[in-house]
């Protein structure tokens, strides 16, 4: 089994594919990071030596940022732009949207389940 930053990687899977179960890492950071340890991206995560194992971990050590370290930059990003008072830290404070969409209709995942608001009674004569 291959545990690469943490994260035990699904061993049917090709290596291209197995290495998006790392949180900052998708296809195209994934062909980069093959290519350049010298594996070939078809092969299956089970099929990897120890020797291609060792070289994955040291090109992601050494060139991306994963799992912790990006988790938590992003968290500071997010918080930055909360403490400047920003339009977007605005909407994260608040729990909309941030990039935009519309929230008259939708957005119920940031929004949450629909709180139902009462019409007023029309005054009886």
């Amino acid at each position: 089994m291959a545990r690469i930053a943490g994260i035990d990687l699904p061993k049917q899977k090709r290596g291209c594919i197995g290495l998006t179960y790392i949180y900052g890492i998708g296809r195209s950071t994934a062909l980069n990071i093959l290519e350049k340890a010298g594996v070939d991206p078809d092969t299956k995560v089970e099929e990897w030596t120890d020797e291609e194992q060792g070289r994955i971990r040291t090109v992601i050590n050494e060139g991306v940022k994963v799992e912790g370290a990006l988790r938590s930059e992003v968290q500071l990003s997010i918080k930055r732009l909360v403490d400047i008072n920003s339009y977007r830290g605005m909407r994260h404070r608040n729990g909309l949207p941030v990039r935009g969409q519309r929230t008259r209709t939708n957005s119920r995942t940031r929004k949450g389940k629909r709180k139902t608001v009462a019409n007023k009674k029309k005054a009886t004569k």
